[in-house]
């Protein structure tokens, strides 16, 4: 089962949304070891595996570096390495989205 599915827009190779592609690295770096660092990757974990997605673009220009969480479809910007822990444990194990740092909310559910 999977609990989460995080897509970072990391590292595109027209960085219209994040002008420095080094944060994007760092954040993608940061987010790989977190996982790991955390156990979401674990099989056996109760609430299901945390995937993990580098994207080229996930077409939302601004304020980059940007995170998608499936499949509620939060959308995070600004995530710098150190973002990329208070989400995980905030959001992403404990429930609790980071208000603040929300760009955008997407629906992701299929139409009926």
């Amino acid at each position: 089962m999977i609990s989460h599915h995080l897509l970072l827009c990391a590292t595109p190779s027209k960085a219209l949304c994040c002008p420095d592609p080094a944060i994007g690295a760092a954040s993608w770096e940061a987010l790989k070891r977190l996982v790991r660092e955390l156990g979401l990757e674990d099989p056996a974990r109760a609430e299901g595996i945390v995937l993990r997605t580098k994207a080229d673009c996930l077409r939302i220009c601004a304020e980059g570096p940007i995170l998608l969480i499936w499949p509620e479809g939060t959308v995070y910007g600004g995530v710098s390495p150190e973002r990329i822990e208070s989400i995980l444990r905030e959001h992403v194990i404990g429930g609790q989205p980071i208000e603040q740092w929300i760009i955008k909310r997407m629906s992701l559910k299929a139409a009926a």
